[in-house]
């Protein structure tokens, strides 16, 4: 407890676009509830905090951490950790922070190949061709920055985590639940779930939040939704040959992307009970196949334009397979 007895809370930022930031923000007046029952005491995206304070607290004197992002640096890892043992509960919040999301994909590639992207690539104004230095020596003394890791983790991956909350970013609506839901356990008028437990999300597929109409699906090829003259607004999209990620993906987004004719693309991570998102999706899309001979369901598979893009968009960083060969050979593996 803080001096003011209210318990207090964290929430930081690692590798991540700053969306779950902004889907905080965006439960509107339900914030004033936060503020309300907890001391803000280290979020440095809205407002002044440093390292050192959070340092200085006691082990477990923070109540609740909502941590997002992946661990992508030495800087990520450190902090992680440091909210592991400053807080009672740390929360993985977000796509980046459960399954690795966009940034994850990263691991196909080396760290050779991402920095000749970002430094040297024609879009890129960099004529010294200058790459960044881990330390320099400055006339005030030497800087650091944090050093880049071949392997981009999830946060489980580098702490123990005691609850999951996917999306990306998590919808509003099911954060206000957990804030709400947190408060009552404060109050005594509620338990928390389980350790380990998924919250903000349901427990089934995107499929049985979807309203479209689903027959016996029989597809013959797989079509990229803007080749699609026209989409059924009723008809399931996969039906119609859209690949889409429903089938595999945990509910709680509402079905959103499908009810306006675009299809699921995976951010709320694996349903429950599912050990490798891209594995199972794969069954799915061959199951529904208008074949059983295994080079024609072969064929109809290889239509699908970006497999990793398609199978792991989210989820490559905290699936079996986790990277590529070229970013373990970059961990120094063999």
């Amino acid at each position: 407890m803080s001096t003011n007895g209210k318990p207090k809370f964290a929430m930081y930022w690692a590798a991540s676009c700053g969306g779950c930031e902004i889907s905080v923000l965006n439960i509107h007046e339900k914030i004033l509830d936060v503020d309300a029952n907890f001391e803000v005491v280290f979020w440095p995206v809205a407002m002044d905090a440093k390292y050192k304070d959070v340092e200085a607290m006691p082990d477990k004197s923070i109540l609740l951490t909502l941590f997002n992002g992946g661990i992508r640096n030495d800087e990520n890892e450190e902090i992680a950790r440091l909210m592991r043992r400053k807080s009672q509960i740390l929360v993985a919040f977000g796509s980046c922070a459960c399954e690795g999301c966009i940034p994850g994909l990263a691991n196909l590639s080396s760290p050779e190949d991402i920095f000749s992207a970002a430094y040297n690539s024609l879009s890129t104004e960099n004529p010294k061709r200058s790459r960044p230095q881990y330390n320099f020596d400055m006339p005030e003394g030497t800087i650091h920055i944090p050093k880049f890791y071949p392997v981009l983790k999830t946060l489980d991956q580098v702490v123990p985590v005691d609850y999951y909350m996917p999306g990306c970013p998590p919808e509003s609506h099911q954060i206000a639940a957990v804030v709400d839901l947190v408060i009552k356990v404060l109050q005594g008028q509620a338990t928390l779930p389980p350790p380990g437990a998924t919250i903000g999300a349901g427990g089934s597929t995107v499929c049985d939040d979807c309203p479209r109409v689903r027959n016996e699906k029989t597809i013959k090829k797989f079509v990229r939704i803007q080749d699609v003259e026209k989409i059924d607004p009723q008809l399931c999209l996969l039906e119609q040959g859209i690949p889409c990620n429903g089938p595999a993906t945990r509910n709680g987004c509402g079905a959103l992307c499908p009810q306006a004719s675009a299809q699921c693309i995976g951010c709320y991570g694996p349903a429950e009970g599912v050990v490798d998102y891209g594995a199972r999706l794969i069954a799915s899309f061959a199951s529904v196949i208008d074949s059983n001979d295994p080079e024609t369901i072969d064929a109809i598979l290889d239509g699908i334009p970006d497999p990793v893009g398609q199978f792991y968009r989210f989820n490559l960083a905290g699936s079996l397979l986790r990277a590529g060969m070229p970013a373990w050979k970059g961990n120094g593996a063999q």
